[in-house]
């Protein structure tokens, strides 16, 4: 060190003091804040432990066996019992068509006009033959008188009296024949008016203006909305269930039951082609909007055997496998126990439940999603 002043030498020494003064300060706080963090582990120097929660207000229901239906869908096709196929029963062109897919039409009423011309040229002919006919039968008759005064007065022979009479009786009877032949032209003529036999619906026309139509071509149907039934395919392993009276119900798109019947016939073989057995139900009541040959679905519903069901919002699916939380007593009060189930098909708002449950057992249905295993909860 150079020679300094005696009094700036002090000064200096006493800064560096202060320095280490200042430092061993701070580490003697540090070592104090450590033993404090050491000393939180000890319960009696943290104090007293929380308080528990409360228990959880929950809905449960107790279960117990109630008749469940047990129950199979399939498609079923809406016929009338009382469908007419409507074909023409003369040959020829469609001129005209009348009515249109889905009118209500009276009996009597015309559907269709097939071309009549050729027809009613071929009667009037006829007509004319009859009016020869009529005068050739007009000149027999006369002949045939004069040729009796004749015969009386003795001037013509017996043959020709003979004659006379054979020829009005031909004259005759080639007029009647004519009669007939137009009666008949004149009735085959009204075929070509198509017209409904009786009220109802129509159905599709797939003919068109113009088309040639034969006593063989379909033009339309006439079905009457009353006498409806429910055609059901059920498949070979369904079909040996199938009883006449089983419950049917007819159901919407959300699963509300339009309509309830009864099977009323079951085919007494099966169909090769899609190898299912045809099921019949008459319709007591039409839901509005049924039309025939509409597709609905047919609910079958096989026995109504006691079993236990849980509401579908108690049931949670974790990896595939059904939940519930069943409320289970514990000391004074309960907890929530999850349970593995089996579930069946849906009812209404329920599952069937398998196994995995057991009646008494008080299911949670309510704030399912807030509690876990081995939560208090208070049951209502």
């Amino acid at each position: 060190m150079r020679n300094l002043p005696v009094s700036r030498t002090i000064r200096l020494r006493q800064g560096y003091g202060g320095r280490v003064i200042r430092a061993a300060s701070f580490l003697l706080v540090a070592a104090a804040a450590g033993v404090a963090a050491c000393g939180g582990n000890d319960p009696a120097a943290s104090g007293p432990a929380p308080a528990a929660p409360p228990p959880m207000d929950v809905k449960a229901v107790t279960l117990q066996p109630k008749p469940v239906p047990q129950s199979s869908e399939f498609v079923a096709t809406i016929r009338s019992l009382r469908s007419i196929t409507i074909q023409p029963q003369v040959e020829g062109f469609v001129r005209q068509i009348l009515v249109k897919a889905g009118d209500r039409v009276r009996a009597g009423q015309q559907l269709v006009q097939i071309d009549p011309d050729r027809q009613q040229a071929a009667t009037r002919t006829i007509e004319s033959q009859r009016a020869v006919r009529e005068a050739d039968l007009e000149l027999a008759q006369q002949e045939l008188t004069r040729i009796r005064q004749l015969a009386q007065e003795g001037v013509v022979s017996r043959a020709d009296l003979d004659r006379a009479e054979s020829a009005q009786k031909t004259a005759e009877a080639q007029l009647k024949a004519v009669q007939s032949q137009l009666r008949e032209n004149e009735v085959e003529l009204q075929y070509y008016r198509v017209t409904a036999p009786a009220e109802g619906i129509v159905g599709d026309i797939p003919v068109r203006q113009g088309d040639r139509v034969t006593p063989s071509t379909l033009i339309t149907t006439i079905d009457q909305a009353s006498g409806l039934e429910a055609y059901i395919n059920v498949p070979l392993e369904r079909a040996v269930d199938l009883k006449v009276g089983l419950p049917v119900e007819l159901v919407d798109s959300s699963g509300k039951v339009l309509t309830s019947t009864a099977l009323t016939f079951i085919a007494p073989r099966a169909d090769d082609a899609t190898q299912s057995v045809l099921a019949k139900a008459t319709l007591r009541q039409i839901p509005p909007g049924t039309r025939v040959m509409q597709y609905v679905r047919a609910r079958i519903i096989w026995s109504s055997d006691p079993a236990l069901a849980v509401p579908v919002v108690a049931v949670t699916r974790l990896a595939g496998q059904h939940f519930v939380f069943i409320a289970e007593p514990m000391d004074e009060g309960f907890v929530a126990r999850q349970k593995p189930i089996t579930v069946g098909a849906i009812v209404g708002d329920d599952y069937v439940v398998q196994n995995g449950v057991k009646a008494g057992d008080r299911v949670i249905v309510s704030n399912v999603q807030k509690i876990g295993e081995g939560s208090p909860v208070k049951p209502s």
